[in-house]
């Protein structure tokens, strides 16, 4: 089935070719009607009389002399020149200024990034906005992989991962990322001192898994916290991919009910994923009248919100480390098969 990319390549198709024959008939009939033919041009460099080929020649010239100045700007003013030039000034344009700019991550070189924007989502943590060379450029960063980040502390080059909440096919010319600070945490303290101007050091992508819309049929996913962030990215990636079947299950675990990241963002997704997208959120702290999981996830949860394994599936997993080591015991006691230290996508559950 068609996606919205191709209809819209055959409607410019159909719209140009339609425009290109009605400024050939315009043009035809506005010569025509002053007795100028095309087929004159033709003679150009070739005898007047063939039984005198040593005689004056037709020229360029001769074109011109019969072509008056009346009937240039009569041809300037007419719908064929000006719809002509409109195509003429929009193809050099998009020549110049269009098409698809190279991805800006280099995974063998640092970029410095600025940030030009921070927006506070809850008490510690905040979404942070950098901007690429060009409003035009995408980052380039495949669905599911990620960034390193590098900043010098303490004399120290500390490096982290993370993955950028946007997507190249919908934003340009920036990247965001979403990240929690911790009181003793290195890059999460040196982000949240960052000042507008302020850059950063990035290299990739990074990461085994990259996501395609024929990769599974069910993704089952457990998240923590911030590990929301590669989930979200496909997620996004999915939802809005019309010819994407994919069904998704999350369980999504935080302390408190403010905790929970990207909540607007992922009720949109499921409202408009038709069916395709389910959240399961739990809370340790909940307030009066919660409806979702308490306390933390439970291997009944994980049963009943996740594919089963012997389906064709993939789950996983991205979140603080004590619950991801009790969520592949509860794994293991549903007989899906373990995850490795490195988890590689062919994997049928994959810890990012």
């Amino acid at each position: 089935m068609p996606n919205s990319y191709q209809y819209l390549f055959l409607l410019s198709f159909s719209l140009t070719l339609g425009l290109l024959l009605l400024v050939r008939t315009w043009v035809s009939s506005f010569l025509t009607a002053r007795d100028i033919h095309l087929r004159n041009l033709i003679l150009i460099g070739l005898p007047k009389d063939p039984q005198y080929p040593d005689m004056d020649v037709h020229s360029i010239q001769d074109f011109i002399q019969n072509f008056s100045q009346q009937d240039a700007i009569a041809l300037v003013q007419t719908p064929a020149f000006l719809a002509s030039a409109s195509v003429v000034a929009v193809t050099f344009y998009w020549l110049l200024f269009g098409g698809e700019r190279k991805p800006v991550l280099n995974p063998n070189e640092w970029k410095e990034f600025p940030l030009v924007l921070k927006t506070q989502v809850s008490p510690n943590t905040a979404l942070y906005r950098f901007g690429l060379p060009s409003s035009r450029d995408v980052l380039g960063l495949p669905i599911g992989q990620h960034i390193q980040i590098s900043a010098e502390i303490n004399g120290k080059d500390i490096m982290r991962s993370y993955t950028p909440t946007t997507l190249d096919q919908f934003d340009k010319g920036h990247f965001e990322l979403l990240i929690k600070t911790y009181e003793k945490g290195n890059i999460s303290r040196h982000f949240s001192l960052l000042k507008i101007g302020d850059r950063i050091r990035v290299k990739g992508p990074k990461g085994a898994f990259i996501y395609n819309n024929k990769l599974t049929g069910h993704l089952g996913m457990i998240a923590g916290g911030t590990g929301i962030t590669p989930m979200y990215q496909i997620i996004r990636s999915s939802v809005w991919d019309h010819s994407d079947a994919t069904t998704i299950n999350l369980i999504y675990a935080n302390v408190n009910e403010e905790d929970i990241l990207l909540r607007d963002e992922l009720e949109h997704l499921h409202h408009n994923s038709a069916g395709r997208f389910n959240i399961f959120y739990v809370l340790n702290n909940p307030p009066p009248g919660w409806k979702g999981g308490v306390g933390f996830v439970t291997k009944e949860q994980v049963a009943h919100y996740m594919p089963s394994q012997d389906k064709n599936c993939k789950i996983l997993m991205c979140g603080p480390p004590p619950m991801m080591t009790a969520m592949k015991k509860h794994l293991d006691e549903l007989k899906y098969p373990a995850p490795r230290t490195v988890s590689k996508l062919a994997d049928q559950v994959f810890l990012f």
